[in-house]
């Protein structure tokens, strides 16, 4: 049952940092470390997660909220660091040379039994990347920092059984919002963050069956309410168990099974009490 199954926590999601963690019962990945290495470390053992079972970090894109923690958790528990070399030229974070992994679109790239594909999106960074975490047939998504939703999330949002997507603003809230002129077209300019209601229009037109969570991720300390997007989503939410990522801790580590299993499991089920019939006649 573990080897179908993949555990997810957002150890943080805002931007005053990002770090996501997907793994399976013997190794696991973090994409991104916004957030310091002590504070991934405490939220780690406080989750009763091992930080000796990670394997590897993947930078979706060089923003500090994304990058910060990077440079010293790499070097104290020697991670690889993958990323693309234009985020790794413009970023402002420094990796030992030996633990620099480049990834390029599409290429999927293993970690033990984790299965990792970065797929670019749009967003106001020089090369942003989304992923597709993978295990035995359960996958999970990374859908943050995006502008609009393109045919490459929607892709595979479609695939996922659980993903962390972006709900970043109210649009009602921006616009009444204290921030400048120019920094409101920014965030809803089409290269820069998904509103509550855009995040909504994906999860209703391209939500698979088989889904079982979505974590509301991002949101914006200013321009949103974790109330506000929670109450939106549960109206719809249908079988689907809808968690609010915070700015401020980590969730709970969530199991997300393949619904594959599920299906062959019940068929199994079926074959073994057609079995016990026949023994009866």
């Amino acid at each position: 049952m573990l080897r179908m199954s993949l555990f997810i926590t957002s150890l943080n999601s805002g931007s005053n940092g990002n770090c996501y963690y997907i793994g399976n019962e013997r190794e696991a990945i973090l994409i991104d470390a916004g957030i310091s290495c002590r504070e991934i470390e405490k939220r780690m053992k406080r989750l009763h997660l091992s930080i000796y079972k990670v394997k590897a970090i993947f930078v979706s894109h060089e923003h500090s909220d994304h990058i910060k923690g990077i440079p010293l958790l790499s070097r104290k528990y020697n991670l690889p660091v993958y990323t693309t070399t234009t985020t790794l030229s413009q970023g402002c974070f420094k990796i030992e040379e030996h633990l620099v992994k480049r990834f390029d679109a599409h290429v999927q790239i293993l970690i033990g039994d984790i299965s990792i594909t970065p797929f670019p999106k749009l967003h106001d960074a020089c090369d942003p990347y989304s992923f597709i975490v993978s295990s035995n047939y359960v996958k999970v998504g990374v859908f943050t920092d995006i502008g609009i939703a393109c045919k490459n999330v929607i892709d595979h949002f479609q695939q996922c059984n659980a993903a962390f997507l972006e709900a970043n603003y109210d649009e009602e809230m921006l616009e009444k919002g204290h921030y400048p002129y120019h920094l409101k077209n920014r965030i809803k300019g089409g290269m820069g963050h998904l509103s509550n209601k855009q995040a909504l229009d994906l999860f209703l037109k391209y939500k698979p069956a088989f889904m079982s969570h979505l974590f509301l991720s991002h949101l914006s300390k200013n321009n949103n309410c974790p109330q506000i997007v929670s109450e939106l989503f549960n109206a719809h939410s249908g079988n689907v168990q809808i968690i609010v990522a915070s700015r401020d801790e980590a969730t709970a580590v969530y199991h997300i099974r393949s619904a594959s299993h599920k299906i062959k499991s019940t068929k199994q089920v079926f074959v073994s009490m057609q079995q016990l019939e026949f023994s009866f006649l």
